[in-house]
């Protein structure tokens, strides 16, 4: 078995004190329970994370990045069986194969009334993965953490609302939103983050606006 590396049980620890923001506080009663893999292997150009495009046919967040993930059903013992779950039937990610290290606190996204648990995990054993649900998974892509924290690949995303977000430009993916928040968050408190330039911003594409509209 593959020994889980320092900069992931440094990760890990620091995702688990991570303070959720306001904006993204459950409320005291109410929501859908869901969950979401945060899966961290090492793979041919290093470390990196498992991400998933989800497909612009589906009901889910159509067209957006993510991680694999969704909602806590009932025969799923909590969050972590939920996620475990979800990442195989998204992707055919062998669930014997991942190391769980953590959960991290509940973040409340309000336009589809979810409560999501992040769970942070180190692939032990990687195994192919693909769009195995291809009605909702456009493509499947192990990420490095390299790239996610070039300074290249980093930009202020704004919304119409005028609201803007860090987002990420890789592997031909615009990973924004609620994805781009957990990764920016999770790799600054881990000291992985590389200095960059936060006034760079730009507009939310118009294709991704009307295929968020649909969410």
């Amino acid at each position: 078995m593959t020994q889980v590396p320092d900069w992931l049980d440094t990760l890990a620890a620091q995702a688990q004190r991570t303070q959720v923001p306001h904006y993204l506080r459950p409320p005291a009663q109410g929501g859908r329970a869901a969950a979401v893999l945060m899966l961290f292997g090492e793979g041919p150009y290093g470390p990196d994370v498992l991400l998933i495009q989800r497909s612009t046919r589906g009901r889910r967040h159509p067209g957006q990045p993510a991680f694999p993930g969704g909602g806590v059903d009932p025969d799923d013992g909590g969050p972590v069986e939920a996620a475990l779950r979800e990442a195989e039937e998204e992707t055919g990610v062998d669930p014997a194969g991942v190391h769980v290290l953590c959960t991290m606190e509940e973040l409340y996204l309000g336009h589809s009334d979810n409560r999501v648990t992040p769970v942070v995990a180190w692939w032990r054993e990687p195994s192919a993965v693909h769009a195995a649900s291809p009605d909702e998974v456009e493509s499947v892509e192990r990420v490095p953490i390299a790239e996610l924290v070039d300074p290249g690949n980093r930009v202020m995303l704004r919304h119409p609302s005028g609201m803007a977000g860090p987002a990420f430009k890789v592997r031909g993916m615009l990973v924004w939103g609620f994805t781009a928040m957990v990764l920016d968050s999770v790799l600054r408190e881990a000291g992985l983050e590389r200095p960059w330039d936060p006034a760079r911003v730009e507009d939310l594409p118009p294709e991704a606006v009307n295929l968020a509209a649909r969410d």
